[in-house]
């Protein structure tokens, strides 16, 4: 199994460099397969996310649609897939942020009561316990 790094992941998705486009769509066919899969561990996974949306405008629906297609490629082996799957499904239904949904799952899945945090918005959300 071979890591796979923010920047090879952005290049797959997003076709702003050709060069670097080709190079990461023939690394990755050619390294990963469904019984040798390329692992996606979850700060990459949420720097690719934020660079799509921030840098590449990338829209709700089409984070989704990526995380998506990451979940269901057999290619690829996600950090937490079942946190993964979880954390999706509150993005899609709530105004959380992934990453936010995503730290919650990790969190109660390692047996913490909840995540604190100063942060108005994602305390309103299970799994956080807003610091006063």
């Amino acid at each position: 199994m071979i890591g796979l790094d923010t920047n090879v992941l952005l290049r797959y998705f997003v076709k702003d460099d050709l060069a670097q486009w080709e190079k990461a769509t023939h690394f990755i066919a050619a390294r990963c397969s469904s019984e040798n899969p390329g692992f996606i561990d979850r700060v990459a996974l949420c720097e690719m996310l934020w660079v799509l949306s921030r840098g590449h405008g990338y829209s709700r629906p089409d984070i989704v649609r990526v995380i998506q297609q990451l979940l269901a490629t057999q290619e690829l082996l996600l950090e937490d897939e079942e946190l993964v799957r979880s954390a999706l499904q509150s993005y899609e239904s709530s105004r959380i942020d992934f990453p936010d949904a995503l730290i919650a799952r990790v969190n109660l899945a390692r047996g913490c009561e909840g995540t604190a945090t100063f942060d108005r918005k994602a305390a309103r959300y299970d799994g956080f316990i807003r610091v006063p």
